[in-house]
């Protein structure tokens, strides 16, 4: 009996074993199993590295986008930058419409100095205006990941005695003067500008802005020294707005001019007075209709402003100054001079005017963003942006 259970425990034991080195076997096949996947993943993650970093091809978000919108790789791009809201815009013409649609918003990483065009070398100022940007100035060597130069000063700028050099839009978040993406950003849109020039675009335009060119905003900001600076700009927007297509710019008179035409055949002159010009008479309208709807928006929103900061707005009437003042929760500091209002998105009436904030000593007005721009065409801007 004693023999017979021993005989059976051997048993059991030589199972034991079998069973324990079955397991080693499995744990040793899933620790390879595992290493195999790793290695697959590290591999589909540098499935690029061995591919120059400015040659490397777009993300796959961005070319199911391009394909959703109707528009083709190599197709030319604009690009548009808003300093307040820190957006970089990149457009793309669609096939279809041949007009630029917008393809994608980047939120910019950092951008130095204040609401304002760059004025002098060292002022670590980011510009503001209209620049023209070749095969020349992309940066593929760039310290800073990739980079390209936005041509500071331009004609412009010159005209003005500006002075400064080497701003750029580029990766790695710094910026002393320029308008620094992170470097995944800024692949995405460095590859959009190289297709756009293999597919024949021989220069694309970036329209660098304080803020969104609302009547809110200006009205906002009417106090700034760079108040008719902002005005010229916002005219090279309604260009753009109201075409779908990029604006001839020129500078004559030391001022910018969009889409025109010396009548006499002779070339603008920056500091030159204008010659004798016209612009396309459709455009012309399109502009000039929103320009005036715009314009009234903006001086009916200065005059609620002004009559709320002197103490006559209808809550003064009804309660005075002292109480209204009383009921109002102090406006929180901000460590800028700059302040990003957030904009309703369905408005279920007319938007009443947010309680002014009292400005910075030295720096811009808070600028309320009230209205979406695209939500103020015309009869002649909706007709234009149909048939242009």
């Amino acid at each position: 009996m004693f023999c017979d259970d021993r005989r059976l425990s051997l048993m059991y034991w030589d199972e034991l074993k079998m069973t324990f080195a079955g397991l080693k076997l499995f744990r040793r096949a899933g620790t390879l199993a595992f290493a195999g996947v790793t290695a697959l993943l590290l591999a589909g993650c540098n499935q690029f590295a061995d591919i120059p970093k400015h040659m490397r091809p777009l993300s796959s978000n961005t070319k199911l986008l391009m394909e959703k919108k109707g528009m083709d790789e190599k197709s030319p791009i604009l690009v548009r930058i808003f300093k307040q809201e820190s957006e970089l815009e990149v457009w793309k013409k669609q096939k279809q419409t041949g007009k630029y649609a917008l393809l994608k918003t980047y939120e910019i990483c950092k951008w130095s100095g204040e609401l304002g065009p760059k004025f002098r070398e060292g002022d670590r100022q980011a510009p503001e205006g209209f620049y023209t940007i070749n095969p020349a100035q992309m940066n593929p060597n760039s310290s800073y990941h990739l980079s390209f130069n936005l041509g500071y000063p331009n004609a412009y700028d010159r005209a003005h005695g500006r002075t400064g050099s080497h701003l750029m839009v580029h990766g790695a978040c710094s910026s002393r003067g320029c308008y620094s993406m992170d470097d995944d950003q800024i692949q995405d849109i460095y590859s959009l500008g190289r297709l756009a020039f293999q597919g024949g675009q021989r220069a694309f335009q970036v329209q660098a802005y304080p803020f969104r060119m609302t009547p809110a905003n200006l009205a906002a900001n009417r106090k700034s020294p760079h108040f008719e600076f902002w005005k010229m700009l916002k005219e090279g927007n309604d260009h753009f707005l109201v075409t779908g297509q990029s604006p001839k710019i020129d500078v004559c008179s030391k001022q910018y001019v969009f889409n025109a035409v010396p009548e006499s055949g002779e070339k603008f002159n920056p500091t030159a007075e204008c010659p004798e010009m016209s612009i396309a008479e459709p455009i012309r309208l399109a502009v000039q209709e929103r320009q005036i709807r715009d314009e009234s928006k903006t001086q009916q929103l200065i005059a609620r402003l002004e009559a709320r900061e002197n103490g006559k707005g209808p809550l003064n009437s009804l309660f005075g100054a002292t109480a209204v003042a009383a009921s109002t929760p102090a406006p929180q500091s901000t460590p800028s001079s700059y302040v990003v209002a957030s904009e309703p998105d369905e408005p279920a009436g007319p938007a009443p005017l947010p309680e002014a904030k009292p400005q910075p000593e030295g720096g811009v007005a808070t600028a309320y963003s009230l209205e979406r721009e695209g939500d103020s065409d015309g009869f002649i801007s909706g007709l234009m942006k149909r048939i242009w």
